[in-house]
């Protein structure tokens, strides 16, 4: 089980210094990700995956290809306040 920090956005969230570089770290982390998920589910099959782009990405390459089954849980908010996060989430989830 692998706990993805949210992608807040820094203006939003106040974040600086050592927490704004810290999520600066978790977005290129999340992106890579994706790009790792598209490669593996693309239609025909992509012959690189990039899981080297990211910590993350190498630390899950074994999760996330192979015979292996990867679950993916969203969580979002209902507050009007977060909708753009909100959809964010479930535009990525649903890759």
């Amino acid at each position: 089980l692998v706990d993805l920090a949210g992608s807040e956005r820094a203006k939003k969230t106040g974040a600086v210094g050592v927490r704004f570089k810290e999520s600066v770290g978790i977005n290129q982390g999340l992106l890579s990700l994706g790009k790792v998920i598209r490669a593996l589910t693309a239609v025909p099959a992509s012959t690189h995956i990039p899981y080297r782009e990211s910590k993350l990405t190498r630390f899950l390459q074994d999760s996330l290809g192979g015979n292996s089954r990867t679950l993916m849980l969203a969580c979002i908010s209902t507050a009007e306040s977060n909708l753009h996060e909100t959809l964010s989430t479930l535009q990525y989830a649903s890759r």
